[in-house]
């Protein structure tokens, strides 16, 4: 169901007061909110060599940060409030920890009706297939190379309004789900969708309940995910820069109508995509 209110302003004033103080590190960051779905920034010693760090065993990126370094650690919705620890290792193997805090969120909730109670119920036949296909989609999620991002301010993929924010709690026909793990963007039919920043393609197909999608690495552990697509314009290991067009919104999969769900994903922890969005030009003035 595309929803009429959500337009893209009111989301980033949300995320705006969510924003806690860090230091300016040489890449742009994006804007930081230590709560669940959020992303917290960490910093760390200095380093002649940029040091390794881990979240909950998985490799979270590192970014300079002055004479330093900082880790940029993708925080999932199923993150407890509290104190958290980041596992640092130095060039010299050096290892030690640095603490940071989660705090607390509650995020709204949303009842859809789905006509097709099979993508609200599966058929015993369905099951094996969606096994199959929620294990591509963790690996495509999951996915690591060691170069740092061109950028982390995005480009909307899809100029429309945001229809379904990130973290909703859903129920479809009465039944509880899953949270919202990305972005609904409402727009017509076969409308173009961009890469919103240079990447490249690690995955595309058509799936059970994301329809056709497809997963863009921007390096060290970002991956931004696109689905319900009417068609998809292009091949896994294809290079892509901001603004190549992979394909037009559709309505496949579990869908109430034609969108764009727009996933981002740090260190395999689904993430609020607003958080990477381009600063309006009012924030951008902003001392």
């Amino acid at each position: 169901m595309i929803e009429s209110s959500g337009l893209i302003r009111t989301l980033l004033a949300g995320v705006t007061a969510l924003l806690f103080a860090t230091p300016a590190v040489a890449i742009d960051i994006p804007a930081t909110a230590p709560v669940p779905g959020g992303v917290a920034l960490v910093e760390l010693p200095a380093s002649p060599t940029p040091p390794r760090a881990s979240f909950n065993g998985k490799p979270v990126m590192v970014l300079p940060n002055g004479d330093s370094y900082a880790a940029l650690v993708g925080l999932p919705l199923g993150i407890k409030p509290g104190t958290h620890r980041l596992v640092v290792r130095t060039g010299g193997q050096e290892e030690f920890t640095r603490e940071f805090s989660v705090t607390a969120k509650q995020y709204e909730t949303q009842h859809l009706t789905i006509k097709n109670k099979r993508m609200v119920n599966p058929e015993k036949r369905d099951l094996e297939r969606i096994g199959r296909e929620q294990k591509r989609i963790r690996e495509a999620l999951a996915t690591w190379n060691d170069a740092r991002p061109a950028t982390l301010r995005f480009q909307l993929p899809v100029d429309g309004p945001l229809s379904s924010p990130f973290g909703l709690r859903r129920f479809f026909n009465q039944q509880p789900r899953k949270p919202h793990s990305g972005l609904d963007i409402a727009a017509a039919e076969g409308t173009p969708i961009q890469a919103p920043a240079d990447g490249k393609v690690v995955d595309t197909g058509e799936f059970f309940f994301n329809g056709n999608t497809v997963f863009i690495d921007h390096g060290q552990g970002l991956v931004t995910m696109y689905c319900h697509l009417s068609r998809i314009d292009v091949r896994a290991g294809q290079t892509l820069q901001t603004g190549d067009v992979i394909g037009a919104v559709g309505k496949t999969g579990r869908v109430t109508g034609a969108h764009l769900h727009w996933g981002v994903s740090l260190n395999d922890a689904r993430v609020d995509p607003t958080l990477f969005l381009e600063p309006t030009p009012s924030e951008a003035q902003k001392p």
